[in-house]
């Protein structure tokens, strides 16, 4: 069943869709003020979430994607001033003095979180510890990690995110592997026009900029997020077991090469299976647990079977030979051993 859901839940008239970031916002057009930006996304954000497990499921999530893009878009000073002119707005100052980057502290004494005679003091408290400014910030208790990673982001000209109001890309997480993420403390979120926003703890070094536009074959952009909500993030999509490894689809050409040949049901290569050798701690645990119960009861049935059911209700064996557990058991043993523990 269609819906207008930019009018039916957004209030938007009609017209072009989809609507631009300012109207989409529901923000007046080329609005410069953060707090009010952020504010209207969150109220927008919340509204929309009410539909995410109904009839509309789908159009909830797309358009929660549509929104967050677009926050973060008017968020980023460079990126706000690109989208604005390409809207039609006019700059008459120089590129550099609309960014307004000024260090972290300083931007923390501009909001009223820190006095100038207190960066000095977590300056040198940061030195003695080997942190960073944030750092040093948040654990002075000075600032909460949500202020200093917003402060951080204005320093570093990029655009902070809330991962509790975003929801990544299921086919974007599908393509780096666990390892990755925890090795760089990232959380790729979605693509956006061609380049894949990955919400970061820092800058993203050249190293990580390379390995990922090679897996996703696009630029990336890193999004400031705090260090606890990228932790919570990994540990919910990337949970122990969790995409451990890549799974690319196959190519075209190759898929029907394989039709072709009446081979692509037999390619042990569409469909690796799973083993134990490549399972986690976790699952390698609990795959020794279930093989030490199967061999148990692999033994204590046939027993049951030959020493009481048997006897009750029919004959005793010949020669008290039990014969069920003389071929169950080692079976069962074998296959435990040599296969499901392999």
């Amino acid at each position: 069943m269609e819906i207008d859901v930019y009018k039916e839940w957004l209030g938007i008239p009609e017209g072009d869709r989809p609507p631009d970031h300012y109207q989409l916002l529901r923000l007046v057009q080329f609005e410069d003020e953060e707090d009010k930006i952020r504010k209207h996304y969150k109220k927008l954000n919340s509204h929309v979430r009410k539909y995410a497990t109904g009839t509309y499921s789908i159009q909830s999530q797309e358009l929660l994607n549509e929104l967050a893009k677009a926050m973060l878009c008017l968020t980023d000073a460079e990126r706000k001033r690109d989208y604005d002119e390409s809207q039609g707005r006019e700059f008459e100052d120089e590129p550099g003095d609309i960014l307004g980057r000024k260090p972290l502290l300083n931007v923390l004494v501009d909001e009223g979180v820190l006095t100038r005679d207190q960066i000095a003091e977590v300056e040198q408290f940061a030195d003695l510890r080997g942190l960073s400014n944030r750092d040093a910030v948040v654990q002075m208790k000075l600032a909460d990690p949500e202020v200093a990673a917003r402060a951080l982001a204005k320093e570093l000209g990029m655009s902070f995110v809330d991962l509790s109001e975003t929801f990544p890309d299921d086919n974007v997480l599908d393509k780096l592997p666990r390892n990755v993420v925890k090795r760089h403390s990232i959380l790729p979120l979605f693509v956006d026009d061609d380049v894949l926003l990955v919400a970061c703890t820092d800058e993203a070094d050249p190293e990580l900029e390379d390995e990922l536009r090679l897996r996703y074959g696009v630029p990336m952009r890193p999004v400031l997020a705090t260090p606890l909500s990228i932790n919570q993030g990994i540990a919910k999509y990337y949970a122990p077991g969790m995409r451990d490894e890549v799974v690319a689809p196959l190519d075209a050409d190759a898929t029907k090469a394989q039709k072709k040949s009446g081979k692509n049901k037999k390619d042990k290569t569409s469909k690796p299976r799973a083993t134990a050798a490549k399972s986690s701690p976790e699952q390698k645990a609990q795959r020794k647990q279930i093989g030490l119960l199967l061999i148990c009861w692999a033994f204590i049935l046939p027993a049951i079977l030959e020493f009481v059911v048997y006897p009750l209700f029919f004959k005793p064996w010949p020669h008290g030979v039990p014969y069920s557990s003389l071929v169950i058991t080692p079976i069962v043993a074998f296959f435990v051993t040599q296969v499901y523990w392999k």
